[in-house]
This record gives structure tokens, sequence and C-alpha cells, in this order.
């Protein structure tokens, strides 16, 4: 090792270390994959400590008890999830079938301008039920196992919402608990790292969810003044659709104004194409810069990345999880560059203030 240059030395260091890091990280991810129905709650149930912590910690100053105060917190959590849930299956069961129609008026429209290509759209629209229907013994055959995780997925939703309830009432023990496990004189750096990755965490949830009702607001508004059927739904599309950054945006934005063309025509569908554009510009240059200025600022291609990376990993649950955790992980970093930063910095300016020799 000694007869080989000290740049190759060093390149060979940083590869043992990259390949270190890399086997960790492949490791921790096939155990989470192997633990999923364990770890998926314990993260989304982080998520929803990181959300609702403010209005938790309002009520206990206000004097409610920590205990009533996490189970007040989760009721509100179920009635606005449930409420979300009910406003957009009803408006789907509502508009569903003049939709389909309109889809089949629309189809007929692109046949009378395109020829063939349009008459292959208004054949599958036509005969969108006998599709279904031959496809629906195979459907039939996946109802056990379609039952199996539906039942999954809602005990996976049950322990999360009680993991909320205890992360929110027992907060105050997390700190001791972590200086409990840390190793010897490594209890303030622990401590300092967790409380960035959650900071992190909870402003990119608080900003998210003010951003996200606030383009839902606008978007429903414009989708009612325009008359496009299943305005409510379509807005709490885009709400959910918010949580995944600029994915999530561009399909609720692509729903509204195929369901505008569908059903009010080409004019409609290009002012809600306007309406969702003027919003996400609104969002992008005015309510990100203001209302997550104090969060860790990833680039865009940072996001897209870490949402690619969790759809191949768990599918549209690791979409949503991605980015959240990605800026607990800038938040970590950015920690432990201040705190290393700040003794080499310090030592390099020392010399600076020293005497110079004969003044």
């Amino acid at each position: 090792m000694q007869l080989l240059p000290d740049p190759v030395r060093r390149l060979a260091a940083w590869c043992a270390v990259l390949l270190l890091v890399a086997g960790v990280g492949w490791i921790g991810v096939r155990l989470c994959g192997e633990l999923r129905t364990a770890v998926t709650p314990v993260l989304l149930a982080l998520l929803g400590t990181a959300l609702l912590g403010p209005l938790h910690r309002r009520l206990v100053r206000a004097g409610v008890q920590a205990s009533v105060a996490a189970g007040l917190t989760c009721v509100a959590v179920v009635a606005v999830v449930g409420g979300a849930v009910y406003i957009v299956v009803a408006a789907l069961i509502d508009t569903g079938d003049e939709i389909i129609a309109s889809l089949r008026h629309a189809a007929k429209s692109v046949a009378a301008h395109f020829g063939a290509a349009g008459t292959g759209l208004d054949d599958l629209a036509v005969n969108s039920r006998k599709l279904l229907g031959r496809f629906g013994s195979t459907a039939a055959s996946n109802v056990i196992s379609g039952v199996s995780v539906v039942g999954e997925s809602l005990a996976m939703a049950v322990l999360a919402l009680l993991l909320v309830f205890f992360f929110l009432r027992d907060s105050h023990r997390a700190v001791q608990t972590l200086r409990a496990v840390a190793p010897r004189g490594s209890g303030d750096m622990l401590e300092a790292v967790a409380r960035r990755a959650f900071e992190a965490v909870e402003g990119f949830m608080r900003g998210t969810t003010v951003i996200a009702l606030i383009d839902a607001l606008c978007i429903t508004v414009g989708l009612l003044i325009l008359r496009v059927p299943g305005a409510v739904g379509l807005g709490a599309l885009v709400f959910v659709g918010a949580y995944i950054p600029y994915l999530g945006a561009f399909v609720s934005g692509t729903v509204a104004v195929l369901v505008a063309l569908a059903d009010r025509g080409f004019v409609i569908a290009l002012w809600t194409l306007g309406v969702v554009l003027a919003v996400q510009v609104l969002e992008g240059h005015v309510l990100q810069p203001v209302i997550q200025s104090r969060t860790v600022q990833m680039h865009p291609a940072v996001v897209m990345v870490a949402i690619t990376a969790g759809a191949s990993v768990a599918g549209i649950l690791g979409m949503l999880l991605a980015v959240p955790l990605t800026a607990a992980a800038f938040g970590v970093v950015q920690e432990l560059r201040t705190r290393y930063a700040a003794p080499s910095s310090a030592a390099s300016a020392g010399p600076s203030t020293e005497t110079p020799p004969g003044s």
C-alpha cells in the first residue's frame, strides 16, 4: 500500500467508505422491505407526529392534559382524513357516470377530427364495460389476496394512529431515551442531530400542508367557477397529491384538465389548464419561498431522484416518504457540517489574530 501514490490511496479510502455506506444502506433497505408491516407504521407515525406536534403543544400549553391532548389530536386526524376520503369517493360516485358520458362524447369529437385514432377511442369508451366484464374473472380470482392487502393496510393505519398517540404523549421522553442509548460522550451530538432531522421533517410537513391547502382551495374555486364536474373531489386530489412534490401536482392537474376537456370542451379545458398553471406559478414563486423558507431547501433534481428511488423501493408509499426522509438526511448533514466545520474554521482564523512581528 505504501508503494501507491498518495492520491491513489485517498481514492481507495473514499471508495472503501462509499462501498461500506452503500452496503449498509442496501442491507437497511432490504430489512425495511422484509419488516415493512412494522416499519411503515413507524415512518407514517413520525410524519404524523411532525405534522401534528404544533397542535398538540398548543393544547398542552392551554392546560389540557398530555394524554387528552394527544387523543383529541388523533380524533381530529381521523375526522379530517375520513372527511377527505368521503369527499373524494362521493364526488367520484356522483359524477362518475357523467364523466364517462363526457369521455364518450369527447372520443366522438376526436373521431370526427382525427379519423381512425378517434374511432379507436370511441370504441374503447363504448366497450369499456365489456372490457371490465371480460377481465372480471381474472380480478375475481384475486379477491382473497386483495382482501388480505386491504386488511394489512387497515392494520398498519390503525397501528400508525396508535403510534402517533404515543409519540405525541411521550415526546418529552425522546431526548432521555436518545441519551440513554447513546455511546458515552456522544449524547449532545446525537440529540442535536435528532432535533435537526425532526425539525426538518416538521417544517417540510407543515409547509407542505399549508401549501397543499392553498393550492386545493384555489383550484377548487377555479373549477367551480368553470363548472367542471367533481370540482370538490378534484380539489381533494390536488391536496393529497401535493405531498408528492412535482409529480403529484402534475398528475392531479392533468386529471383536472382531462375532466374539463371531457365535460366542458376544449376552451374550458384551456381555462382549467391556465388555472392549474397559475396556481403552480403562485406556489413556486410565492408560497414555497415564503412558507418553507425556514425548512431544508433541496434542489428539484434531488427531489425527483428521491421520489424515483422511493417509488422503486415501495411504490406510492415510497414516493410519499422519500422527500421527508431526504429532508431529514439533509438536516443531519447540515448539523454535522456545522459541528465539524466550526473548529476547523476557528483554527484557521486563529493565526490571523496574532500580533505581527516588530509592531
